[in-house]
């Protein structure tokens, strides 16, 4: 009984998921400890030279840096257990409170600039692979290269720099909207945001979608139904993208994970009040709690994507459903 369950291939991701997570935990709080500083030298700068033992002491205390550190992992891996993410000395909020600000906004980032990706992307690999090797290939290509070969932090300075100064708009200047408080406002904001980090996650897309329709129409099944006379519309939509689906489905779904925490720095430029620009606050501020529950969180996220992209595309494609 025991066997059949371990051999299960949800149960296995599921096992082997929290082990990832154990191991993200692990990591992030060595890598934390490992960067000069704590949270009294990022508090009081350079005043902290001044404090007495006592007041330093007291201070260690206050933070619970004066336990040693089995002590402290331990400690807020069962807090986060009981629910406790920890508290935010600067904000003087718990961190479930600052997520639950934040994580809103990053989940509205990442389903626009997978719609975005998803437009782009899937379009131009399949136009690419129409007839590969051609002009229109090789547009398709650059395209992807530049994609890949653009930072996103460079894309997204222009960006702002040039609409700003020779066409007035720059909506993020004005504080961030939430879309229940100001829908248009939000979704202006969201636009140069969602359309930087969408050129980035396009390629990948693309390539992937070009590569996959490729191998697609390459098969047997693809030429007798050629044979049959099916409209050629017909044939590339329900045969080849139909067929070709998974490794696009698998590609956006890790796509999307990445950018639950990869999109710091867009978040940074366009100052969207993310997850991601959370983290950098806290980073800076030396924030441990801050900075270990929301990296946790983060990773719980990437891994429930791939569960569910796993789910699907098991649901599409039946033979992996078979195995």
């Amino acid at each position: 009984m025991l066997r059949r369950l371990l051999a299960n291939p949800i149960v296995s991701r599921l096992i082997s998921s929290v082990g990832t997570l154990a191991g993200v935990a692990v990591v992030v709080f060595i890598m934390l400890r490992a960067i000069p500083g704590n949270q009294i030298t990022a508090s009081y700068g350079i005043e902290a030279a001044a404090l007495t033992d006592e007041q330093r002491a007291a201070l260690l205390s206050y933070y619970g840096l004066d336990k040693p550190l089995g002590v402290q992992f331990f400690s807020w891996i069962g807090n986060i257990f009981r629910g406790n993410l920890g508290v935010s000395a600067r904000a003087h909020q718990s961190v479930a409170s600052l997520t639950a600000q934040s994580l809103p906004v990053t989940l509205e980032l990442a389903i626009w600039t997978i719609i975005l990706s998803l437009a782009i992307g899937v379009p131009l690999g399949m136009l690419s692979a129409s007839k590969p090797d051609s002009p229109r290939d090789a547009v398709g290509q650059a395209v992807g290269l530049a994609g890949l070969s653009i930072p996103a932090f460079l894309l997204g300075t222009a960006l702002v720099t040039v609409l700003s100064k020779y066409l007035g708009f720059n909506p993020n200047g004005a504080g961030y909207a939430y879309f229940t408080k100001n829908p248009l406002l939000n979704m202006q904001q969201m636009l140069l945001p969602s359309l930087v980090l969408a050129f980035g996650i396009a390629a990948p897309i693309m390539r992937t979608t070009r590569t996959a329709i490729l191998e697609v129409r390459s098969q047997d099944f693809i030429r007798t139904a050629k044979a049959k006379g099916i409209s050629t519309r017909r044939l590339q939509i329900r045969h080849v993208l139909g067929n070709a689906l998974v490794p696009i489905v698998t590609m956006t779904g890790l796509q999307f994970g990445y950018l639950l925490g990869g999109a710091v720095v867009v978040e940074q430029i366009f100052s969207l009040p993310g997850i991601g620009r959370q983290v950098l606050v806290g980073i800076q501020q030396k924030e441990y709690a801050v900075v270990q529950s929301t990296v946790l969180l983060i990773a719980l996220g990437f891994v429930i994507v791939n569960l569910l992209t796993d789910l699907a595309y098991r649901r599409i494609d039946p033979r992996v459903r078979a195995q």
